[in-house]
């Protein structure tokens, strides 16, 4: 059973706030899901035609979920002879809870349950590489927790991925097979023809060896003094976005050189005191809800949500935790970021817990910050991240030096102007359930609290002006048929 949302939590999420009793409910619920997905994906494979998932298939997922509940069971069993077993307790189980766990369970499924019968060659090939990438994360699990094993792994066209510790290149670029030992957080990896290659586990994050064929993880230091390191995942094999049209203009995942690795160091060493400026809050909900930072290309067309950057980001609903960001320029803008894209995750970890409303998928809103008519989730998604942000520049600039103030005010009254701008069409919808109805009007109380404390005057006329234009042209670029709303 679900768990409830009581209506404090949705005054908190309205508000564009949370504490952290609800914060904590919407981690416990999707980790909950994450959980249930990893077990559909082993009853799926078991139930499965053998056309599609063979016996030797079937018989090495039930391996690999084995040593994952050894592992499991090792960390919790440390956990309980107290505070020196933590870490192994909490390694192990954030190898099954990870983020980008959710887009590969979501592809073993999708292989599970194929279209045609038997599947084409492409589909079986992904399916068998998703395959071997679980016992990938059982082995990275079982070695976070410190148990003893022999696992035999696969490494596809000359890579193979250990989630959290790093990847191995080998020599040949089909499928070699790859046995790995660990004892005494050393893991050997052996391959046919080929000298051993010995790892080091690091705490959190990372595995380090001398030989050139393996590339450790990374990972950034805690947000703040005492929190455990963000992975910087800049590796991981299911960390691109397919086939998701809420994601066309998205750029793909990129791996870090040197150079880029101290700009993302630089920006994010500054991010807790940005964010700090901008409300406490905002780094207690950076600590509760994000796990790991996705590297993306910098895409020459695209425009941050802080400073026009030229970078882009997104979040994922299968990626609970993730946030994929292209180098971001400074700790203001990175902060600026962490807010939009944390106040998506909120939005869909709510609506995964509770329905908001009740409306179609017909594009037909308008939306200051977007060309294009919008459906009603769209929009509301939409409104939701922008009402963070006004938020977070309003409360910025109130404590901002003189030398970033008036930057700060420039932007919260552009963010303020476009959400009110839609809220008339999201307070005043018919789709709205009880509990979207609540949701909206808190949104709406925190908008008309702003005007306690309005920028200056030539900063909301700027911002009128703006939201005149994109009214203007997001009205021209209409079809005649198309109805206009929110005039």
């Amino acid at each position: 059973m679900l768990p409830a949302v009581w209506d404090r939590a949705l005054t908190e999420l309205g508000r564009s706030e949370g504490g952290a009793d609800t914060l904590a409910l919407l981690v416990r619920d999707q980790d909950t899901r994450r959980l249930l997905l990893l077990r559909a994906v082993l009853d799926a494979a078991q139930g499965a035609d053998a056309a599609v998932c063979p016996p030797a298939e079937k018989s090495r997922l039930r391996d690999d979920w084995a040593l994952l509940s050894e592992a499991d069971r090792a960390g919790r069993a440390d956990r309980a002879r107290g505070p020196a077993g933590g870490v192994a307790a909490s390694s192990a189980r954030a190898r099954l809870l990870y983020p980008l766990t959710g887009p590969w369970a979501l592809t073993c499924l999708r292989g599970l349950d194929p279209v045609e019968r038997p599947p084409a060659p492409q589909d079986a090939r992904e399916l068998r590489r998703a395959v071997a990438h679980f016992s990938a994360l059982a082995a990275t699990a079982a070695a976070r927790a410190g148990i003893p094993f022999t696992a035999e792994l696969t490494a596809h066209d000359g890579v193979l991925h250990l989630p959290s510790l790093g990847t191995l290149h080998t020599a040949t670029a089909g499928d070699t097979a790859v046995r790995a030992v660990h004892a005494r957080n050393r893991l050997t990896l052996r391959r046919p023809d080929a000298p051993d290659v010995t790892v080091f586990l690091e705490h959190g994050c990372g595995a380090w060896s001398g030989a050139l064929s393996w590339m450790s993880a990374h990972a950034l230091p805690g947000l703040v003094p005492g929190a455990p390191p963000m992975p910087l995942d800049d590796l991981a094999p299911y960390r691109s976005v397919r086939d998701d049209p809420r994601h066309r203009a998205l750029s793909a995942p990129t791996t870090l050189d040197d150079p880029e690795r101290k700009r993302w160091l630089q920006a994010w060493s500054g991010t807790a005191a940005a964010l700090r400026s901008g409300g406490e809050r905002r780094v207690a909900e950076a600590q509760a809800l994000l796990r790991c930072l996705v590297p993306l290309e910098m895409p020459p067309d695209a425009e941050g949500p802080g400073e026009s950057d030229g970078g882009c980001s997104a979040t994922r609903r299968d990626a609970f935790g993730a946030l994929l960001c292209s180098t971001p320029p400074s700790p203001v803008a990175f902060a600026a970021t962490l807010v939009h894209e944390l106040q998506h995750a909120k939005l869909a970890a709510l609506s995964d817990l509770t329905t908001l409303h009740q409306a179609g998928s017909e594009a037909r809103y308008f939306a200051p910050w977007r060309p294009d008519p919008r459906p009603f989730d769209g929009l509301l998604q939409g409104a939701y991240a922008h009402l963070g942000l006004a938020d977070f520049f309003q409360r910025r600039a109130l404590t901002a030096d003189p030398a970033h103030r008036e930057s700060a005010w420039a932007q919260h009254a552009r963010y303020r102007a476009q959400v009110g701008a839609t809220l008339p069409a999201l307070v005043g919808s018919p789709h709205l359930t009880v509990r979207g109805r609540r949701f909206v009007d808190s949104m709406a109380a925190a908008y008309e609290d702003m005007s306690e404390h309005p920028a200056p005057r030539g900063h909301t006329a700027r911002a009128q002006a703006y939201l005149k234009a994109a009214r203007m042209l997001w009205t021209r670029r209409q079809t005649p048929s198309t109805p206009r709303l929110n005039e």
